[in-house]
């Protein structure tokens, strides 16, 4: 079982195929095995890198408060690339991982050679995110006073339930796996992490200023996400935007072909220089260029 340290705690990785690097990070009611679709899929052209977050066994679980951040986390994946003296990588992430992904761009854009972020944006939403934090904390103390995840009931969210409808096995296995998670490092991880972390709407010059290819990627009953994502689009020249029709948060377990699909032609059109930058053409809502646009 592959690991490596980091200030102390042991954190475990995934590591399948041979190629240029793909790095996929979880999200929060996930952990390295909800990418299993995705690493036999693309391990077959590349060395696919699945991190497992700390408070995510077989990663360490730290009881410390100090251990657990977004900037740790952070640190904690480009650790891996240096472990591995990977100068680059593709980077996958879903959710709480699409957040890292992109903070990946920001801060780390030297390590980074295209982004995917799938179902990002859970608690960016200006109008509902003080609600979402304390959404977020209340859900940490309920975990630390049962000593449990109430996996069922997370399952059963919303924006969770279109796996259900169109995969119950899949549902029920990622049910059965969030519900091994230790709830410490998930009342941790809600705490620590998801509550405190900066909107990605606190991001909007840094965002802005991403150049390498982007994709993100959205059901269209992730109703937290929607609108981040049509933010970010709208923001990012280099990104595309994918939105998945009868679909909610688990868009790589609800439809893995298409999913897998969508993100192989990504990156084929990224690694072929073929992924556009969007011009400034200013008035994005008109019919007509004008002649101060120039020429084609």
């Amino acid at each position: 079982m592959p690991t490596y340290e980091r200030d102390g705690v042991t954190l475990h990785y995934e590591d399948a195929g041979e190629g240029p690097a793909i790095l996929f990070l979880h999200e929060f009611g996930g952990d390295v095995r909800s990418w299993e679709a995705q690493l036999r899929y693309f391990s077959r052209r590349y060395r696919c890198l699945a991190l497992s977050a700390r408070g995510y066994p077989p990663s360490d679980v730290p009881d410390d408060p100090a251990q657990y951040g977004w900037e740790i986390s952070l640190a904690d994946a480009v650790g891996l690339l240096d472990h591995l003296g990977l100068e680059k990588a593709h980077v996958v992430g879903l959710s709480m991982g699409a957040y890292m992904a992109l903070m990946l761009a920001v801060r780390h854009p030297d390590r980074v050679s295209a982004i995917v972020a799938a179902s990002g944006g859970s608690g960016a939403y200006r109008p509902t995110r003080d609600a979402f934090i304390a959404e977020t904390l209340a859900a940490a103390e309920r975990i630390e006073q049962a000593g449990a995840v109430p996996a069922g009931d997370m399952g059963a969210a919303a924006n969770r339930m279109q796996l259900k409808i169109k995969d119950p096995r899949g549902w029920r296995t990622f049910v059965d796996h969030l519900a091994e998670h230790p709830a410490t490092g998930a009342a941790m991880t809600f705490r620590h992490v998801q509550a405190v972390r900066p909107s990605l709407y606190d991001f909007e010059t840094e965002l802005a200023g991403v150049t390498m290819p982007v994709l993100l990627m959205v059901g269209d009953e992730d109703d937290p996400c929607i609108d981040v994502n049509l933010y970010m689009k709208r923001l990012m020249p280099t990104s595309g935007l994918s939105i998945a029709p009868k679909s909610g948060h688990l868009i790589n377990l609800e439809d893995p072909a298409r999913f897998n699909a969508e993100i192989d032609a990504f990156f084929v059109a990224a690694e072929a220089g073929r992924w556009p930058v969007r011009p400034a053409t200013g008035d994005t809502g008109r019919m007509f260029k004008s002649d101060a646009d120039g020429d084609d």
